[in-house]
């Protein structure tokens, strides 16, 4: 199920009760994105090929989790990105980290004149750009998410950012990397400037996550004009190995 149905499942715009990023992947899939949204009882996720991101109610019950496992399968993996509510006790844990969400207050977004559009056909090597820095997930249609923005050397990839996130009146800034050769040069904060000053362009307020530990970031980020808003978490765990009930759409 997917878009407009899951309004008719039960997800409807705007049903997250406090600010649209206390619970951003949810206020995104049932706002700006809600045609990637797929739906089971009150789960929303985007396509896997898009994103990882589960999207559960901001007071999730057991039955919520019945239908994350459902999801994902049997000893399947979900991933939670800037949502606190940890998994049942028959759930594992895999990864989890403390992250960080900042938002724009005082950032210099301009365009830069060295940077491109890039688009599907571009995916091949955003990816082995991926592959290469690590920045966080990205798949090969995340590129539907928002614009991407990128900076070749010698016709190379070297650089990116783009959109990810996208609840009502804000945009994620994400898939920020530069290739070790290029590293020192500026071209993040260049490109960071460059998506924020699209995202304003169009109404749009800027923000963006990042881990906890990754100081370098966050110093880059803060340094842009970025201010902490809230700190959080991001985890994936494997869903229990039970029999799951076969339908609860």
């Amino acid at each position: 199920m997917s878009g407009a149905d899951a309004f008719a499942a039960g997800a409807r715009p705007g049903e997250t009760a406090g600010h649209p990023l206390d619970n951003p992947v949810r206020s995104s899939l049932t706002g700006p994105h809600a045609r990637f949204a797929e739906c089971r009882g009150r789960l929303l996720r985007y396509p896997p090929e898009v994103s990882p991101w589960l999207a559960l109610p901001d007071d999730p019950e057991a039955g919520d989790w019945t239908d994350a496992a459902a999801l994902a399968g049997p000893g399947g993996t979900v991933t939670i990105a800037a949502f606190r509510e940890p998994p049942p006790d028959d759930w594992k844990v895999v990864f989890h980290a403390e992250g960080v969400q900042l938002v724009d207050e005082t950032v210099a977004a301009a365009p830069d004149p060295e940077a491109v559009r890039l688009g599907p056909a571009d995916v091949p090597e955003m990816l082995e750009l991926v592959e290469r820095t690590r920045p966080g997930p990205f798949a090969k249609r995340t590129v539907e998410l928002g614009t991407y923005l990128g900076i070749r050397r010698s016709g190379v990839l070297v650089a990116m950012a783009g959109e990810r996130l996208n609840p009502p009146g804000w945009s994620e800034i994400s898939g920020v990397c530069t290739d070790e050769s290029v590293r020192g040069q500026g071209l993040a904060g260049r490109l960071v400037r460059a998506v924020a000053h699209d995202i304003r362009e169009r109404g749009d307020i800027p923000f963006l996550h990042a881990a906890a530990s990754n100081t370098n970031a966050v110093r880059l980020y803060t340094s842009l004009g970025f201010r902490l808003r809230r700190r959080t978490a991001f985890l994936s765990a494997l869903a229990p190995r039970r029999p799951v009930p076969a339908d609860r759409h």
